[in-house]
This record gives C-alpha cells, structure tokens and sequence, in this order.
C-alpha cells in the first residue's frame, strides 16, 4: 500500500488494487441494472451500489498512485514555461517546480536500487529495440524515414526517445506530487550560491531570476565573463518586456564600438580606493608583495595628484605619469606654489639657470633641468605639502631602479590601455561626438537600470579579471556610500523632504571564480544592508579556491551564501559542500527470515518445525548522499534555502522561439558571440572550420546582417535615445 501510516511502502510493485476495482465496479453495475442477479430490493441495490463505488473509488486513488509513480520513475513528464509566463511576486522568488525533500524520499530513492524493482525502473525491451534502429536504420534508403519516426518526441509515439538531459530519474521521480517552489525575498539579502558543472542549467536558472528581478522592479547588474548570447539576449528581452529598455545598458569588452563606457577608477569615496584597485590585480605571494606595495605606493601619489588638479584618475593617465612624473610634479606645483612663494617662478629660473650636468647625481641624470631647479626650491625653502613631497620622491628614484620597482604593473596597465578597450575603461568626458553614454554605478543605482556587463574573458583574462575586480571595488564603496547618506545625496530634496528607501540590488555574477578577488569578500557580508543581494555561479567550489589562493579565505567567502543551490557537480568535495550540512535519517528495509528444528523426541508426533517470518530492519544513512548530486539530470537541482530546508527542484525549459521580446537587431551579434565563444556542447566547430564550411551565399547573408547591425546602431550602447541618435549620426 502507498498510505503512510504503513511503516513500509511498497510503490514497485503490480497495481493490484485494479482487481478490487474491477470487482466492486462489477458488483455496483450488476447492483444498479440487475438487482435481481444479487436477490436485492431495489433500494438495497442501490445502496450497496452507492458502497460498492466509494469502494472502487477509493481502491482506484491507490492504484493510480502506483501507476503514476512508476511512469514517472520511467518518464518524468516534461516541464517547460515561456518567459512572458514566469510568475513574478514582490515576496517570493520563483524557484520552479519541486518538493521538500525528507527521510520518505531517501527511503524510496533506496527502494529503487533494489535488483528485483529495476524492470520497473529500467526501459522496456521495446524502447531499447527503437534506439538500435535508429542508428542501424539511419542509412538504409527506405528505413531511414521509420528511423526518423522512432527519434520523434511526440505523443503519438509511444517509443519516442527520453530527453537528453542524462542522470537519474528517480531522484525527482520518487515525489509525483511536485508545485511551485518559493523563496522569501527577504532570504535574497543572505546572497545566494548556485553550483554545477559546464551545461546543466547554470545560465537558464540565472536566466529565470533575472527576468524576475527585472520585472520586480529591482536595480539588476549581471556579470558575464565569458559573454553568453542567449543570456545577453534575455536580459534585453526582459528588459523590454517589462518597459525598462530605456534604462539598459551594456558594456562589453569585446565589443567596444556598441559598448557603453566606464571609468573603473574615476569613481570613489577615499583616495586610496584608486590604488587599491590597481594593484590588487599584482601577484602578492612571496616576493611579490614588496613589490605590489610599491605599486601602490606610487600609483597612490599619481592619484592624489591628479585629484588635486580637479582631474578625474583613469588608467590612461595612471600609466602615463607612473612612467614620466616630471609633467604631472610640474602641472601640480604651478598650482600649489603661488599660495605659498609668489616668487618661485622668477627663482627656479635662476636655479634652472645655474645647474650643470656634471654636478647632478646620477639618479637625476637626464632630467628636466625645471623640474630639477623645481625640488632645490622647495627643499631650500623649507616647503612642505603632503602631495608635492610623494611627488618629489618618485621624482628622484633612479630611472632604471624606479622601472623595476613597478615592472609587473606597468604590463598590466600597458594591457588596460591597449587598444579600444582604452575608450571603455578610460572614456573621454569631454568628447561630445561620442555617442556611446558613460557611467557610474551611483547613477545606475538611481535610475533603477538594468546593465548586462560582458567581461570577455576568453579573449583576455587579466583584462577581464582587472576590470570586474575594480567594477567589484567601486560596488562595495557605492555600497557604503549607500548605507551612510541614502541615494540621494547631492540631490535637491523633494517636496515632502522625505528620504528614499533602501534599493534593491540585484547583483548575478556568472563564473564566479573568474570574477572573485579580495573586493568581492565586504560586497558579501557589508553590502546587504545598503540593498545588495548577490546570486554567484560557478562550476566548482575548488574554482574558487584555486583563484583565491586560500583555503580559509574561500571558507570566509562560502560562509556568506545564505543560500545554496546545487545542480549536477562533478567534484566530491564541491558535493559534500551540500550533503556535510544534512542530518542523517532512518530508513526501513524488509528482510525475509526462514528456518526449520528437527524433533530430537522419538514419542514425538511433531517431527520437525518449520517457520517463514518478516522482519523490518532499521539503519541509519544520510538524507543525500554526493553520489546522487553526482547523477543529478539536467535542469535539476537541490537548493538549501531559508535556514537549511532541503528543496528538490527542477527549473523549466525555456520556450523562447516564439518570444515576441527577442530583439531581432541583435541577431548579428548574437551569432558573432556564439562563433567567438564556442563550449564544449559545440567543441568541434571551432571558428575558422565553421567559416570554411559556410557556402559564400551564407558568408554574404553573416555580412549583410552584420552592417546592417552597425548601420542602425546598438541597442546596447544605452538609452534608446541614444542608440535613436548613433543611428541618425551614421
């Protein structure tokens, strides 16, 4: 019986209810139309008739529950949603469909592997004779078609294949009685981890909270290092759904002409940031960490100077005076030596004048006699201001010891500012004949945006991994800028001069460890009372540690995910991350016992005796085991979420062939980003043998597609006004 008040329940097994069915249904009809075959009054027939149905009745329920769980077990019924139909609440957040897991549905997931229930679990003869055909039959001239009928996924077709999502069945199987799965919204503060190996579903579940978040209302910034098409698709399409295109954006490193523009170090609450950012992109093990400190030490005077001057720092002009301080130590002490020696221009000319070579020593060999004439004064004078004295003392570093103190920074600032990239990461303010629209994430903050930041990772690591890291370092200080003064300070206040809430911040970061630094860690556990809440994905947890260089720091950065959602992983330790925070529960197994004595009396009637009995054992296993998220199929996974609850979930397919939303402009780039950007579910069509196999009418019809994209411009370069304006312009 399936009821549970019974200690054991037997769900693989014939339906043997339907013999009580058929019994009591036959009776009830013999009752109702024949009375007399039953020596019945009518109204007793019809009585027993009304009994003899609730019976049959109830009988049915109990075998339709073993049918339905056991075509489950073999078939679990497809779970697809439109996007336009993803449920959108401002207390919950849609997970999908699943159930709570519990010790019942460990005790059937053992049931399933018992040797004497696999013909229930396993498929028919019939289904593995259909996929033999379809590979024996897939090039016979006139079996071919029959082949193709047997591969067809269709109602009618009773040998139609499985899905192709692999793993094991009966891990959502054992609960036919699956709903809608929530989360409290108040959980996303906690932040949100999402694990799983390479295609099982990261990106369609971060494509489900997005598109929640983004019709909620919320500020969204998604991270993508590696650029993904249809994830950079459905944010724009979610974006446009929801009324919000005019407040999207994106920046994408690899695609600089549409892309919007960002100062990554223009932007900050202390002075310190700027240097801060830079060079925590510098190995710091081992001898490396003088080094570093050196760096930013430098890069710190740098900054401080030209914050001075009114200028805004980027890391054009960072690598410019790290490598020739002489203009930038002139420009700053025309504008500080006024107030302090209104004489010092007439006196460094004298000094200027009077300075042989042969008497300088040998670290200021080669220098601006100026410049040189310029620090005499001051130390003569006795002059004394915190940013001209860093200055001065880059200024006299010898030239050759000075380049090797910072030779690993100058690469990396030599990669920042190469090439296009340079005009993302180091716009030019005042050029007013650009289109492209710059911004800052305090301005993003307030206009509620939503921005899809691809990193391009695959073409250059550092450069990826130095700019999300700094974009990572200006969130946390906007984030605490937040928590301090609110988002609208430097505002005028408005009419009721009431202060704006809290934001909610939806921040998704794919490939997590491609991202992770030492910013990420206060975004974590500082930022969640400025609004911040971060949902990261990543393969492996071991991914993380090996970008961190630290064991306890990832341990740190672990215990900051609340909550935990783990499709299929590869990796036992990554799996034990889940199952080590589980109970351990009591599972129940019959064992069957069987015995005979021999009588020793000879008076005896009783030769022997003999005995057959049950006997239910008891024993203690885990509620999961990392085997079973090891088989997890795809598109499924288990979730830890709101205190430790363990959730089985599976998330729909996506059925986004006939979304009206998806932006047809963005085909050509969406292709080009699936060409350059090719995973492993397509490893062998790499980009050159792709081009090959093209027919030259399709290499025409790719370049077509792709002018007429850079004709009409980019609906990512920001505001539809502005794309509205670029389109005009060309």
């Amino acid at each position: 019986m399936s009821n549970s008040k019974y200690p054991l329940e037997v769900l693989l097994r014939p339906p043997v209810e339907l013999w009580s069915v058929f019994t009591a249904g036959t009776a009830a009809v013999i009752a109702v139309f024949a009375p007399w075959a039953l020596m019945m009054t009518p109204s007793v027939a019809y009585a027993t008739a009304l009994v003899l149905t609730t019976v049959a009745t109830r009988r049915a329920r109990h075998a339709w529950s073993v049918i339905r769980y056991q075509r489950n077990i073999r078939r679990l019924p497809a779970y697809a949603l439109p996007s336009h139909k993803i449920p959108v609440s401002h207390r919950k957040l849609f997970l999908g469909r699943g159930f709570r897991w519990t010790q019942k549905h460990t005790q059937r997931l053992r049931d399933t592997i018992r040797p004497e229930v696999q013909h229930y679990i396993e498929p028919g003869r019939l289904y593995s004779w259909a996929r033999r055909k379809e590979v024996e039959w897939e090039h016979t001239l006139l079996l071919r078609y029959a082949a193709r009928l047997l591969a067809l996924r269709a109602w009618w077709n009773p040998l139609s294949p499985l899905p192709p999502v692999g793993g094991k069945a009966q891990l959502h199987a054992v609960e036919p009685d699956e709903h809608d799965v929530w989360m409290d919204l108040g959980e996303r503060v906690g932040h949100a981890l999402v694990l799983g190996t390479t295609r099982v579903g990261k990106t369609r579940l971060a494509e489900l909270f997005i598109a929640q978040d983004v019709r909620r209302g919320d500020v969204v910034i998604v991270f993508d290092p590696k650029g993904d098409a249809d994830l950079l698709r459905r944010v724009y399409a979610e974006a446009k759904r929801a009324g919000r295109e005019e407040e999207f954006y994106m920046f994408h490193l690899g695609y600089p002409e549409i892309s919007a523009r960002y100062n990554a170090i223009g932007n900050f609450s202390r002075i310190t940031e700027v240097a801060t950012r830079i060079a925590n992109q510098l190995p710091g093990q081992g001898n490396s960490a003088a080094f570093r400190e050196f760096a930013w030490r430098f890069t710190n005077i740098v900054a401080r100077a030209l914050v001075a001057l009114g200028r805004r720092p980027d890391y054009q002009q960072i690598a410019r005076h790290i490598t020739h301080i002489e203009p930038l130590l002139m420009d700053y002490c025309r504008a500080w030596l006024p107030k302090v020696a209104p004489d010092w221009n007439e006196e460094v000319a004298k000094r200027e004048a009077a300075i042989q070579e042969r008497d300088l020593p040998f670290a200021l060999k080669g220098r601006s006699r100026q410049v040189i004439a310029l620090v005499q004064f001051i130390k003569d004078r006795n002059l004394y201001d915190p940013v001209a004295d860093g200055l001065r003392s880059a200024f006299e570093y010898d030239k050759t010891y000075f380049d090797k103190i910072v030779a690993s920074l100058l690469p990396l600032l030599e990669k920042l500012i190469s090439g296009k990239t340079a005009e993302l990461i180091s716009p030019d303010y005042f050029d007013t004949a650009d289109p492209r629209p710059i911004f800052d994430w305090m301005q993003i903050i307030r206009r509620k945006a939503v921005i899809y930041v691809g990193l391009d990772a695959l073409s250059d690591m550092t450069v990826a991994a130095a700019v999300g890291n700094s974009m990572f370092a200006d969130l946390v200080s906007v984030a605490g800028h937040i928590y301090k003064h609110g988002i609208e300070e430097g505002l005028p206040v408005t009419g009721d001069g009431r202060r704006a809430g809290m934001p909610v911040i939806s921040v998704h970061a794919d490939e997590f460890n491609e991202l992770i630094g030492d910013e990420f860690v206060p975004l974590l556990n500082k930022a969640g009372g400025a609004g911040f809440q971060v949902t990261a994905y990543t393969q492996t947890w071991s991914d993380v540690e090996a970008r961190i260089g630290s064991r306890a720091k990832a341990g740190q950065v672990a215990g900051n995910f609340n909550t935990l959602i783990m499709l299929r992983v590869k990796e036992m330790a990554t799996a034990e991350m889940l199952t080590a925070q589980l109970p351990r529960v009591e599972i129940f197994s019959l064992m069957q016992v069987s015995g005979a004595n021999d009588s020793s009396d000879p008076g005896s009637p009783v030769d022997f005796t003999s005995r057959n009995e049950d006997r239910i054992s008891v024993a203690e296993v885990p509620l999961l085991t990392p085997a079973e998220i090891i088989a997890l199929p795809k598109g499924q996974a288990f979730g830890l979420i709101e205190g430790g609850h363990l959730w089985k979930i599976r998330m729909p397919l996506p059925e986004s062939s006939h979304d009206a939303a998806m932006p047809e402009d963005l085909a050509a780039i969406a292709a080009e980003m699936a060409r350059k950007y090719t995973t492993n579910d397509h490893w062998w069509l790499t980009p050159d043998t792709t081009a090959s196999r093209q027919s030259p009418v399709a290499i025409a019809t790719a370049s077509e597609s792709a002018a007429r994209y850079r004709n009409t411009g980019a609906v990512f370069a920001g505001s539809m006004g502005d794309v509205a304006e670029r389109a005009g312009n060309d």
